[in-house]
């Protein structure tokens, strides 16, 4: 099971917050998020596929092209909630921001997104 969980977050990561073509984008969030996901930032919340898929779109478009989000440790999963550190940045280079997910998973998808950004 956490091999699943641990896979769902690589795919949140890869197939959703680095995919920049929102058609394959919407497959994924379809595939990998809970119809009713909440995403929580600071003062800030999303829900629902399309809410959410409309945040990912604008934090992508106010990031530079060859940018991309990295995991830069190793994911970790506690029954059912995921922790994913990770970096922006451009390729090859040291990010120029990181934070951390913490995911709740239900019925085998994320049903809880929790970004924290890095000062």
């Amino acid at each position: 099971m956490e091999d699943k969980l641990e896979q769902l977050l690589v795919q949140h990561l890869n197939g959703i917050w680095n995919q920049r073509d929102e058609t394959l984008r919407r497959t994924a969030i379809d595939r990998v998020y809970a119809k009713d996901i909440s995403l929580f930032e600071v003062g800030e919340k999303f829900t629902g596929h399309q809410d959410v898929n409309h945040k990912i779109s604008k934090t992508l478009n106010g990031l530079p092209p060859v940018f991309s989000i990295v995991q830069l440790k190793p994911i970790i999963i506690n029954n059912n909630i995921g922790k994913l550190d990770w970096g922006v940045g451009p390729a090859g280079a040291p990010p120029v921001a990181t934070g951390t997910d913490i995911v709740i998973f239900e019925n085998e998808k994320i049903k809880s997104l929790y970004v924290f950004l890095n000062k």
